[in-house]
């Protein structure tokens, strides 16, 4: 078995546990919302209208939009929570719908007749009208839950894990295996459960209550067998954390480090994870957050840990667009996140990892492209992660030296730098620390205006983590200890070798001299 392969069922129990939690709590919590406002719903047309247009208004936005608002409506709460709401939201339309649409179609004259033996509203609903309407109700209820068990692969970027761990790591890792392994699990446990839910409408359809009893096994079956291993990996954990509770620096502390989406963030977490462990910490991964997300979180005490770049809290968390020296611009950042937000910083990694405008060789040859200036009035191809374009490094950028000819094409950044080596873009805004630009063989622009701010990379405590000194403590070693060229190589491990992130940072931590 790869290396790759034996990673992914490593944590195999701790995915599908949280995925399979995330979606039947979303499922059991929508048809328990939805069905009552659409037993009211189905003979109230002023209410019916309204509710079946919420819900339908729901299900317009994106999924990974809905689950990113939930974050800071919840204060800047991450994990389970955030994720549970949106996919409950999300799974309420299909059987809400279905509900009123399977009891307003009971013929009227069967109404009629409950009424005309003597039963009351309540017995004819529940005798009469509920069992007919029931194969459609079901089949709502069949619809939510592919939609739900779907959409919660888009989790992971709120900090919920999910199989979608798989997918969202795999693509910056560039761990093919890892991708498939978690579109093929999701796709399994999909087909499953709809399977499930198909045989309790069939059962309904029949009146077969054998049918509803095998569908019933089998749902307890492929719950219990997925929540299993995860449950009694958090009970063991907890057990020990009850033993530990007691003693003194990180020995036992619970402490979570996140990271965003993409390889040097999952190689720093790893290696942030076994500095932590090596004191005796108990450290949770939360893998693959964006920006905004990992710094509400931060903010809120969510997570202890992050790394972010010093150019990236300047525009975004500062909104500063002036230019200062970098060290002055480190000092005004940790002054601020402390003040205003009693975030702490114990120092900067060493490196810095900024944004650059790359080009491959024979391209910035071919348009005798030198800087970012040589690109002003050149009907160009920039390729950038998505991010980028909404940041005001690229409205400062297109400003100072007139790309306004420029033609922005956002992608994932697992992508982009094959993108220009193979010639579909002509520029991108790659990562300097990037091990792919050496193996492929792309040129870094200059910067005459010195537009780019610099982006060391920064360690960043929560409130909860900078008032324990020994997080900081634990965490000094790593300040000012990774070259440019150490963090570079580690990339190139993981993007062109096929290492984990947890193998490159294992040889990082033995370069620091761990």
């Amino acid at each position: 078995m790869s290396p790759q392969l034996a990673e992914a069922f490593a944590v195999l129990s701790e995915y599908l546990g949280g995925h399979m939690r995330l979606s039947m709590a979303a499922i059991a919590t929508a048809i328990v919302v939805s069905l009552p406002l659409g037993i009211l719903a189905a003979r109230r047309d002023w209410l019916a209208g309204p509710a079946l247009a919420f819900a339908s208004t729901l299900q317009t936005i994106p999924g990974l939009a809905l689950l990113a608002l939930m974050v800071p409506v919840l204060g800047g709460t991450i994990g389970f929570a955030p994720a549970f709401i949106a996919l409950t939201l999300y799974g309420v339309l299909p059987i809400l719908r279905n509900t009123i649409v399977g009891l307003q179609a009971v013929d009227p004259v069967v109404r009629e007749a409950a009424r005309g033996v003597g039963m009351t509203r309540r017995q004819a609903l529940i005798d009469v009208e509920l069992p007919l309407a029931l194969p459609t109700i079901v089949a709502g209820i069949r619809t939510a839950v592919v939609w739900v068990v779907g959409a919660a692969v888009l989790a992971t970027p709120v900090g919920a894990a999910s199989l979608g761990n798989y997918i969202f790591a795999g693509l910056q890792t560039r761990n093919w295996t890892a991708v498939l392994f978690g579109c093929v699990v999701s796709a399994v446990l999909a087909i499953l459960l709809d399977q499930i839910v198909r045989s309790y409408e069939i059962a309904a359809r029949r009146r077969d209550r054998r049918i509803a009893g095998v569908a019933t096994l089998a749902g307890i079956v492929l719950i219990g067998a997925a929540l299993a291993p995860s449950l009694l990996t958090t009970g063991s954990r907890q057990a020990g954390d009850n033993i530990l509770v007691e003693a003194i620096g990180l020995e036992g502390r619970a402490v979570t480090v996140a990271s965003k989406p993409f390889t040097e963030q999952y190689i720093l977490a790893a290696l942030i994870e076994r500095v932590l462990e090596e004191e005796g910490a108990i450290v949770t991964r939360r893998d693959g957050l964006g920006t905004a997300v990992i710094f509400d979180a931060l903010t809120h005490s969510e997570i202890d840990v992050s790394v972010d770049y010093s150019g990236t809290l300047w525009t975004n968390t500062l909104r500063r667009e002036d230019r200062v020296g970098r060290f002055r611009m480190m000092a005004e950042i940790n002054a601020f996140l402390l003040d205003q937000y009693g975030i702490y910083s114990p120092g900067s990694l060493g490196f810095e990892n900024a944004y650059g405008f790359a080009m491959s060789r024979d391209g910035a040859a071919r348009l005798g492209v030198d800087s970012i200036a040589d690109l002003a009035g050149q009907a160009v191809t920039i390729g950038a992660d998505s991010e980028f374009f909404v940041r005001p490094e690229w409205t400062g950028t297109r400003q100072a030296y007139g790309l306004q000819d420029a033609t922005p094409r956002p992608m994932d950044s697992t992508f982009m730098y094959g993108a220009v080596r193979d010639g579909q873009v002509d520029v991108i805004t790659a990562y300097t620390t990037d091990g792919r630009i050496a193996a492929f063989d792309l040129v870094i622009l200059d910067d005459p205006r010195a537009v780019l701010p610099p982006y060391d990379a920064m360690i960043l405590l929560s409130p909860d983590a900078a008032a324990d000194d020994a997080v900081a403590a634990a965490l000094a070693p790593l300040v000012n200890a990774i070259t440019p060229e150490m963090m570079r190589e580690a990339n190139r491990r993981v993007d062109l070798d096929g290492e984990t992130p947890d193998q490159a940072a294992a040889w990082l931590w033995g370069e620091i001299g761990g």
